[in-house]
């Protein structure tokens, strides 16, 4: 997959593709029923696949304005890409969302952006998607402009869990509680988080579990807490079982958000690594303890609940 990152980046061989806009967070059961259908068209039309997603998120965009706080994440930007890689679209468009975007009307985002730099043939969008200023752009607006500019433009209907929707607000609300097994019913999977190793405090060693952490960026949808987890990286494609704490580490009076996760009977060193954290089972809301021993002794019983759950269950992919 090619990840273009700005209108600028764009070259003379990109013109002319199939494209999708939207925010992707999750890649959730709808999402894929959308890039399956980019993937259809592309096929269709013999051209490359372009998905279009922006950063910051315009609702991340306007916050500060509105004086309300935009909606946690479900995915960090690196899990996105991985989503549409693994969805097998062949480009990313990144757009940074910034004032000169969020002034153009829904005419000029088509003339300017889907015609004149990528040539757009055909688009496929979620029937409730808005764009442009104002949010005055939708489907009916690009399905009038693609017959006088000569682009197809369709929408795609939402996908149905039982009763409900599969949306990126259905699941942030899973999340929060957190209900795997609804997560899991809005995903068609398990739910994962994915980073790289970085360094930290080294703590986890000294208390005889060594930990893996990923730093968050972004104010995350995943309720804080102690999971087990499975750990899966490009040298595990099938992941080893571990446990995980996410939060702010209270006993350590900690302000910004970590995963830290062990990997039973893992001796290697992960760092620099990219890891991807499947969540299995939700233990325990985190807690402040009066002392390192009390931590100590309860990532311990932690530990043994967690592979306990672990050996039961089944490895999926």
């Amino acid at each position: 997959m090619e990840l273009i990152r700005g209108l600028h980046n764009l070259a003379p061989r990109h013109r002319g593709c199939v494209v999708s806009i939207g925010n992707f967070d999750g890649m959730h059961r709808g999402h894929q029923a959308l890039t399956a259908r980019l993937k259809a068209l592309a096929q269709q039309y013999q051209l490359p696949s372009t998905a279009i997603i922006f950063e910051p998120t315009p609702r991340e965009f306007f916050a500060p304005a509105a004086q309300t706080p935009p909606p946690p994440r479900v995915s960090g930007f690196r899990g996105k890409l991985r989503g549409l890689e693994r969805a097998g679209i062949d480009r990313v468009l990144v757009l940074r969302f910034n004032r000169a975007l969020s002034s153009l009307s829904g005419e000029a985002f088509i003339e300017q952006i889907l015609v004149d730099k990528l040539g757009v043939r055909a688009i496929v969008v979620g029937d409730d998607f808005r764009f442009g200023a104002r949010r005055t752009g939708d489907l009916a607006l690009l399905q009038r402009e693609g017959e006088k500019l000569g682009f197809a433009a369709e929408g795609l209907g939402g996908v149905l869990s039982g009763d409900e929707r599969c949306s990126s607000t259905a699941l942030r609300a899973a999340l929060a509680v957190p209900d795997l097994a609804r997560i899991e019913r809005i995903l068609g999977r398990r739910y994962r988080v994915i980073g790289r190793v970085r360094g930290g405090l080294k703590l986890g060693r000294k208390l005889g579990m060594p930990t893996a952490n990923l730093h968050i960026r972004h104010t995350h949808a995943l309720a804080h807490g102690v999971y087990a987890v499975r750990a899966i990286w490009r040298d595990q494609p099938q992941g080893l079982p571990g446990v995980a704490s996410l939060g702010v580490r209270p006993t350590l009076n900690m302000t910004v958000p970590v995963l830290e996760t062990h990997v039973f009977d893992f001796n290697g060193s992960l760092y620099g690594v990219e890891l991807e954290i499947e969540f299995c089972k939700f233990l325990r809301p985190q807690l402040k303890f009066d002392s390192m021993d009390a931590l100590a002794a309860q990532m311990q019983a932690d530990g043994a609940e967690a592979r306990a759950f672990l050996e039961q269950l089944p490895v999926t992919t």
